[in-house]
């Protein structure tokens, strides 16, 4: 199952089967009280002229191709995303796990009103993302880490891949042998991951996009080949990637159709039956699957 779904996700949860999928992760909106919003920029060397001078004297042309935003502001942000939450939870396996990536404006608020929704006993890691990257301010301590919530739907069995964890260099590999030093250490519950480059391959243009090597972890160990991955709050379609280099099936709903085709186009090339899909052509119809 590899489907990109054009709707709000109030009306498309309904819609889903029961227990399809193995993971859910959402990374809804922060109620950052602004518009976020990203130009999408074609930049092309040019041999005379050009608005840019870049490395080694190269002069470029930088053309705005396009932009996503969406408005990221609620009164009641816990009425906005707890019947949400709740629509979702009967398409989760009954050994599977849901991921809820918040960070520090709601999500004390979400952590109460899930454990109360779930049971605290389903409650079982709260996940630092830190990064360090962006502005200073001088008047309180810079905000540079997300937090990701982690619920199992039976905390007596859940999928937890230990052998294809991801492991991260030990800091004084002096201190260990030389076989631990190789083979690395695996993460706590802090994740130190730089955001997505400004110039990578891997940036969209779309606001708010996350490290695929975030979503790459969770779905790894928290999935198993062959198992569909929910992200009803898409975006860009991380969590999507991260499913289908994985070996993994997705469903992906968002309500804005700039990032259903940024998704699209991205994850074309894992699904040969959607090659015949152009992102640029207008999405037709509400809820409508661009892979089938």
């Amino acid at each position: 199952m590899r489907k990109i779904i054009l709707g709000d996700n109030a009306e498309v949860l309904p819609t889903l089967p029961d227990a399809f999928a193995r993971l859910i992760y959402v990374d809804p909106p922060f109620n950052t009280g602004k518009v976020q919003c990203r130009d999408r920029m074609k930049v092309r060397t040019v041999e005379v002229g050009g608005t840019r001078t870049g490395f080694g004297g190269r002069r470029f042309e930088v053309e705005r191709v396009g932009s996503a935003q969406f408005g990221d502001r609620f009164d009641d942000f816990e009425a906005f995303l707890l019947p949400r939450m709740a629509a979702a939870l009967r398409c989760l396996t009954r050994d599977g796990s849901l991921f809820v990536h918040l960070d520090y404006r709601e999500v004390h608020y979400v952590k109460v009103a899930l454990d109360r929704l779930l049971g605290r006993d389903r409650f079982m890691n709260e996940i630092i993302w830190a990064y360090d990257f962006g502005g200073r301010p001088k008047n309180r301590w810079p905000a540079k880490h997300d937090t990701i919530l982690w619920y199992a739907a039976n905390p007596d069995d859940y999928v937890f891949n230990f052998a294809d964890m991801d492991r991260i260099p030990y800091m004084a590999p002096g201190l260990v042998t030389k076989e631990k030093a190789e083979l690395g250490k695996t993460p706590t519950d802090v994740w130190w991951q730089t955001i997505v480059p400004t110039n990578g391959r891997e940036k969209t243009g779309y606001p708010t996009q996350k490290p695929l090597a975030i979503l790459d972890r969770i779905v790894r160990v928290h999935s198993r080949p062959g198992d569909v991955v929910l992200d009803y709050f898409a975006g860009s379609g991380t969590a999507g990637e991260a499913a289908a280099k994985n070996g993994r099936g997705f469903v992906l709903v968002d309500s804005n159709p700039e990032a259903v085709r940024v998704a699209a186009r991205r994850l074309a090339a894992y699904s040969p039956e959607a090659s015949g899909f152009t992102p640029e052509e207008p999405i037709r119809t509400a809820q409508e699957s661009l892979f089938r």
